[in-house]
């Protein structure tokens, strides 16, 4: 990439994908790295434009926690210390790190000195996001406390000459006031950044660079019409046209019209599109079954069988692409593209295809900035802000054993209820939702007649990383209206529940 960069280092912190999007919300490219898997060397044969340390659970202190070689320190770069990084640094260049005689958790009043590189222009008071139990005692000599809380003496630390700086808060959560704004005068003005990278140049970036690797030679893409899949397939168009091969296979599980929707968004492209209506081999497969793991296992085997048998009939490729997106980089640790990612959307990759090397071109991509590729790139709206959508698809969201009559039940429900989220303006702000069809059969009265048939549940979350979750607060109007149509307009159901459960402790899908 020819984009000034910021290298994040991880020490186990539970916002490390959060600094990091913060940092590119900025404008500004970032990359995270287990603290691990980079030393002094790297960094001053690298010369980021500068470096983010994140928080982590450990007492700095302690022999056995993540530290880092004082040389870092000695490279001229930008650093930031976030929470245990800023303690990491105290610790490091001779200041002491102790267990705070009063822990902070969440919201906290705290003062700031309007001189602080940070700092300057904001407010002199403002609420941050602490959360910590050692706190620092003396900074280490050469700098300066620039804020501080009622409890916590040094709030944040800095020496400008050196251009190393420090919070105990995290302003990368929403819940710190100004947060956003003292990151970017973290990269503006101890950086140096210009704040210009955007997605457009990334494209330009990305298809040059598949253009180089791939060169004449062929790819092989298996086409989920998830976002991140059909994303990479519009990619991979724009960079090698009719040498990729996506391959489609509808397992018969996905959601109302959607196979025909992902046919129809790649119909005009200049690729070879491949189509598998493969929906009586995995009935077949999944008779009888009901337990979620046997479905998931089968299913992925499934797709394996369909998607070599229609490989073998291509013949030779060179590369098989990957949706992999950065969160399933950074939660794996690798950092390696030669690993193969192995999750649910697929079950796993073919073993028989015959391809030289894998490719992840959206790699360094979060989910959001994926659908801003998505939508630089051309690709309709119905595909770039499709609801996330599990591999083995509504064969997940079905409790028991599926049949195609459930399946036609629950198309019907989870249309009526994504239909009514969308036209109420409602659904861009939830991260996910959709309907469930429960194995429960209950009472109820439909006319004049008793009815005994099956019960939906809806479920819609808000999240920021899928590691936790709450549950949505949709009105009660829209879920009413939803509720109300589900149980007028599909056959077989006669009660709706909205799950209001977060995450932990449940999770996102039902199975």
């Amino acid at each position: 990439m020819s984009y000034q960069k910021i290298v994040i280092i991880d020490f186990g912190g539970q916002y490390n994908q959060l600094i990091a999007r913060r940092v590119r919300e900025c404008g500004v490219y970032c990359e995270v790295v287990p603290f691990k898997k980079i030393s002094a060397a790297e960094l001053e044969k690298e010369r980021p434009a500068g470096i983010i340390f994140t928080g982590g659970p450990n007492s700095v202190y302690l022999e056995t926690s993540p530290h880092i070689e004082p040389k870092v320190f000695e490279l001229g770069i930008p650093i930031l210390g976030i929470c245990y990084g800023a303690q990491l640094m105290a610790h490091t260049l001779g200041g002491r790190v102790a267990t705070a005689p009063t822990s902070e958790y969440g919201k906290t009043d705290t003062e700031f000195s309007e001189n602080a590189l940070m700092f300057k222009g904001l407010p002199e008071k403002a609420v941050t996001w602490m959360s910590h139990t050692d706190y620092i005692a003396e900074v280490p000599e050469g700098f300066e406390i620039t804020a501080h809380t009622p409890v916590c003496p040094v709030a944040a630390m800095e020496n400008s000459e050196r251009k190393l700086y420090a919070t105990q808060f995290h302003p990368e959560v929403n819940h710190t006031e100004n947060g956003t704004d003292m990151i970017k005068r973290f990269l503006t003005e101890a950086c140096g950044c210009v704040c210009d990278w955007t997605m457009g140049s990334y494209a330009e970036t990305a298809i040059k660079q598949i253009r180089e690797k791939v060169g004449s030679k062929r790819v092989l893409l298996a086409l989920s019409g998830g976002v991140d899949s059909s994303v990479l397939a519009a990619l991979l168009a724009k960079a090698v046209g009719n040498r990729l091969t996506a391959i489609f296979v509808d397992h018969g599980f996905m959601r109302k019209n959607e196979g025909d929707e992902v046919e129809a968004a790649f119909k005009n492209w200049d690729i070879n599109f491949v189509r598998v209506n493969a929906a009586d081999r995995f009935l077949e497969k999944l008779r009888g079954v009901s337990d979620p793991e046997t479905k998931r296992k089968r299913i992925g085997e499934e797709f394996i069988n369909v998607f070599e048998d229609e490989a073998k009939k291509i013949g030779k490729v060179d590369f098989l692409a990957q949706g992999t997106i950065y969160p399933d980089i950074i939660e794996s640790g690798a950092g390696d593209a030669a690993v193969i990612k192995s999750h649910h959307n697929v079950g796993g990759l073919p073993d028989h295809v015959d391809f030289e090397e894998i490719i992840e071109p959206l790699r360094l991509l979060f989910k959001d900035e994926v659908r801003a590729l998505g939508t630089t790139l051309g690709l309709p709206e119905n595909i770039v802000w499709r609801p996330p959508f599990p591999g083995p698809g509504l064969a997940i969201r079905i409790l028991g054993e599926i049949t195609e009559d459930k399946l036609d039940i629950l198309r019907e429900a989870d249309f009526i209820f994504r239909d009514e989220l969308e036209k109420s303006g409602g659904a861009r702000g939830i991260n996910q939702y959709f309907a469930v069809l429960t194995n429960m059969r209950s009472v109820g009265v439909m006319g004049d007649g008793r009815t005994y048939d099956y019960t939906v549940a809806l479920r819609a979350v808000t999240t920021s990383d899928f590691m936790t979750a709450d549950f949505a607060k949709i009105p009660y109007e829209v879920l009413e209206r939803a509720a109300s149509r589900i149980v007028g307009e599909v056959r077989s159901v006669n009660r709706v529940v909205y799950d209001i459960t977060t995450k932990p402790p449940a999770t996102i899908e039902w199975e």
